[in-house]
C-alpha cells in the first residue's frame, strides 16, 4: 500500500477538450494496458495513492477551510498577503471563483474520482473466477470514490457527480444540479453503504478500508444529510431517521474498536497510528523508491519558523481561550474568551497541550526542546501559538526544498469522532435516556482527557499546567439545549485543528451567527480581522471555480450569493 504507480487520470473538467485527448499521453498508462487479472489490483492502488496527492495550497487536510475559516486558526505565514486568497477565506471578504486554490482544490478531488471512475470500468470487467478479490476491490474503490465526493460536497455543495458507468464523451452533458442536495448525499451514501456490505471486518495490508470504516463514514454521511439545507443553504428541517439511522450504524461499529488511553498517542509518530481509535487513516512514507516519499504535502506548511517553513496554520487565541475550565473542571461556556489565557494561572483541559505550542513548553512532549516565541514568523501578526497534531518532533521530519515534510499518518475517521456523532444524534432525537446516553460518551471523552496527561511534564517533572476535567453530573440540568451546548463545545476541543469545526457550524445552521460574533469580539484583538463579516446565504460554501464554469460550457449552475 506504500507503492504507488502513475494511471491516466482523465481531469473530468477537461473533457470536453476532445482533440486534446486524442493525443496519446506519456509516461502514463492507459485502460487497455491493465485491464487483466494481475494487473487490476496496481490501478485500486493508485485510487489509495490519490489521498496523499494534494499540495501545500491545496490540501486535503482542508486546514484553511474547516480551522481558518472556523475562527479555531489564523491562516499564518508572512502576513495576509502571503497565499492571499486564504486571507480572504479567512475573512470572508472578496472571495472570489476565480481563486486558483480553489480550482486546484476541485481538480486534485476529481482527479482521485476519475482513478476510481477507471479502476471500477476495469473491475466491471473481470469475474470473480477471473479475480477472486473483486467484491473487495470494488468496494474499496467505493469507498474512496464517496470519499473524494464528501470532500468535494462539504466544499462546494452543488458537485458533478459522475460515476464510472457515464461514458467520457457525456461529461460535459453533467450539470452540478442534475440531482439535489440530498440525492447527491444519497449518492455518496450508497458508495459508502456497498463498503458496509462487501468489505471485510479486517484487512491484511494496513491502510486499506475496511467494513468499519466504510459503517462510520456512512453514519457521518446520514448525520450530514440529516440536516436538510434549502437553495440557500439554511436548515429547514433534522431528519429524525437519519439521526437514527446514525445512532444503528455506530453501534455496529465492532467493539474492537474504541479510545486510546492516552490522547497525545494519537498524534505522535508509532503504534498508535492505525491502533484501536483509528478507523481511517492516509499513510505516508519515505525512502520508498519514489523520488521525495509520500510525505505530507498538503500540510507542509503548518512546520514553526523554529524547525523549518513557514508558520501557517496558526491556532488562534480564541481557540486556545476555549479549553479554560472552571473550578469544577467544567467549560466556561460564557466567560472563555474575556481574557487572555494564563497558562501559568488558569486551569486547563489538557487537551490544550496537546492541540497547542505555547512558548516555554516543550515541543512534542520532548522535555530537550523548548518551544520559544522566537520560533514563531511573525508573531505580532499571528501570535505564538502553533499547530501540534499534524507536527512531529525535529528529527522526525524530512526536508524537501525549503518544506519540512512527515510521514505520520493523516486520521480521516477516529472513534472519538464517530462516538460525537452519536452523541449528536441521541441529543437531537431528544428523549431522557437518549440525552443520558449522550452525556456518557461526553464523559468518556472528558475521562480520557483527564487521564491524558503523563506525558504533559516539564523538564524538572512539575506539570505544564494546572490541569482540571470535570464530568457533567447534574442530570436536572442536563437539558436538550444544554447537551447541545455541551456536544458543541466538545467536538471543538477533541476535534480542534483537525479540520472539522467550520462544516459543523454549517450543519448545525450556525455559521453565520458564530462567525459574527466571533469577528465582532476578535477585531479589537487581532487587527486583521477588523474586517471579518459572515454573509449569511453565501459563506456556508465555496463558489464553483471559473474554469470549471467555463469548462463546462454554461452547464453547471453558481452557488447562491456568488
Amino acid at each position: 500500500m506504500k507503492k504507488s504507480i502513475y494511471l491516466l487520470a482523465i481531469a473530468l473538467q477537461l473533457v470536453a477538450c476532445s482533440d486534446f485527448l486524442e493525443v496519446a499521453p506519456k509516461g502514463v498508462l492507459s485502460e487497455d494496458q491493465v485491464s487483466s487479472a494481475d494487473k487490476v489490483e496496481n490501478t485500486v492502488i493508485s485510487v489509495y495513492s490519490s489521498l496523499g496527492n494534494d499540495h501545500y495550497d491545496a490540501p486535503f487536510s482542508l486546514w484553511p477551510y474547516g480551522n481558518v475559516r472556523s475562527g479555531d486558526a489564523y491562516k499564518g505565514g508572512r502576513d495576509e498577503g502571503d497565499i492571499q486568497n486564504f486571507y480572504f477565506l479567512e475573512t470572508f471578504k472578496n472571495v472570489r471563483s476565480d481563486f486558483g486554490e480553489l480550482d486546484v482544490l476541485w481538480f486534485k478531488l476529481y482527479s482521485g474520482i476519475s482513478r476510481a471512475n477507471s479502476s471500477l470500468r476495469i473491475l466491471n470487467t473481470l469475474t470473480e473466477a477471473e479475480f477472486a478479490k473483486k467484491p473487495v476491490r470494488e468496494a474499496e474503490v467505493r469507498f474512496l470514490r464517496a470519499h473524494f465526493y464528501f470532500q468535494l460536497k462539504i466544499l462546494y455543495k452543488y458537485i458533478p457527480y459522475i460515476d464510472e458507468s457515464v461514458a467520457i464523451a457525456d461529461y460535459p452533458t453533467i450539470s452540478n444540479r442534475d440531482l439535489s442536495n440530498d440525492e447527491l448525499w444519497e449518492k455518496i451514501a450508497e458508495d459508502f453503504q456497498f463498503g458496509v456490505s462487501n468489505l471485510p471486518v479486517s484487512q491484511p495490508e494496513i491502510g486499506r478500508a475496511n467494513k468499519a470504516a466504510a459503517t462510520a463514514y456512512l453514519a457521518k454521511t446520514r448525520l450530514y444529510q440529516a440536516y436538510e439545507q434549502d437553495e440557500k443553504h439554511n436548515v429547514t428541517n433534522i431528519n429524525k431517521a437519519r439521526l437514527q439511522q446514525v445512532v444503528d450504524l455506530i453501534n455496529s461499529i465492532p467493539a474492537t474498536y474504541g479510545l486510546e488511553p492516552d490522547f497525545a498517542d494519537l498524534f505522535l509518530p508509532g503504534a498508535a497510528e492505525n491502533g484501536r481509535e483509528s478507523l481511517f487513516s492516509v499513510q505516508f512514507s519515505k525512502d520508498d523508491g519514489t523520488m521525495f516519499g509520500r510525505l505530507n504535502f498538503g500540510d507542509v506548511l503548518s512546520t514553526p519558523m523554529g524547525i523549518g517553513c513557514c508558520d501557517f496554520h496558526k491556532p488562534s487565541k480564541n481557540l486556545a481561550n476555549s479549553f479554560k475550565t472552571d473550578a469544577n473542571g467544567l467549560p466556561l461556556f460564557d466567560t472563555y474568551d474575556a481574557n487572555p489565557l494564563d497558562i501559568n494561572a488558569d486551569k486547563v483541559d489538557p487537551r490544550l497541550n496537546h492541540t497547542i505550542a505555547i512558548p516555554g513548553l516543550p515541543w512534542k512532549y520532548d522535555l530537550s526542546d523548548i518551544y520559544q516565541r522566537s520560533w514563531n514568523r511573525t508573531p505580532d501578526v499571528y501570535g505564538e501559538y502553533a499547530s501540534l497534531k499534524e507536527n512531529v518532533c525535529k528529527s522526525c521530519y524530512t526536508q524537501v526544498g525549503p518544506f519540512y515534510g512527515n510521514t505520520k499518518n493523516r486520521i480521516i475517521i477516529r472513534y472519538a469522532d464517530a462516538l460525537l456523532w452519536k452523541a449528536e444524534a441521541l441529543i437531537e432525537l431528544g428523549g431522557a435516556a437518549n440525552l443520558n446516553e449522550a452525556r456518557e460518551i461526553i464523559n468518556s471523552l472528558r475521562t480520557r482527557s483527564a487521564n491524558s496527561t503523563q506525558k504533559l511534564i516539564m523538564p524538572d517533572g512539575t506539570d505544564q499546567a494546572d490541569f482540571n476535567v470535570g464530568l457533567y453530573t447534574n442530570q436536572a440540568s442536563w437539558t436538550q439545549d444544554f447537551a447541545r451546548t455541551a456536544l458543541r463545545w466538545e467536538r471543538r476541543l477533541e476535534l480542534a485543528m483537525e479540520g472539522h469545526r467550520f462544516f459543523d457550524l454549517v450543519r448545525w445552521g450556525i455559521a453565520d451567527t458564530y462567525m459574527n460574533a466571533y469577528f465582532t469580539t476578535e477585531k479589537s484583538k487581532i487587527a486583521y480581522l477588523k474586517n471579518g463579516q459572515f454573509t449569511k446565504n453565501r459563506d456556508e460554501y465555496c463558489p464553483i471555480p471559473d474554469n470549471q464554469m467555463r469548462f463546462s460550457k454554461g452547464v453547471y449552475v453558481q452557488n447562491y450569493g456568488y
